[in-house]
């Protein structure tokens, strides 16, 4: 049986995750990434927008971390 605390806890990170995905999402910064990965790598128009913003994320943190 599912903890109630545990579920809202999951909702609640769904619906934020969401929400920054959006954000992320329509962001100059995201379009202009996106743009240069598609141009370049046919596998990426086929990944979720999910593992996109990911993917945006995980390659800016490593620029911030030089």
């Amino acid at each position: 049986m599912a903890h109630p605390a545990t579920d809202t806890s999951r909702s609640e990170d769904s619906q934020i995750w969401d929400e920054l995905k959006g954000a992320i999402s329509a962001s100059s910064g995201f379009q202009r990434w996106r743009l240069e990965k598609m141009s370049g790598d046919r596998q990426l128009q086929e990944v979720n927008l999910d593992r996109q913003v990911s993917l945006y994320l995980r390659e800016t943190l490593e620029t911030l971390a030089y």
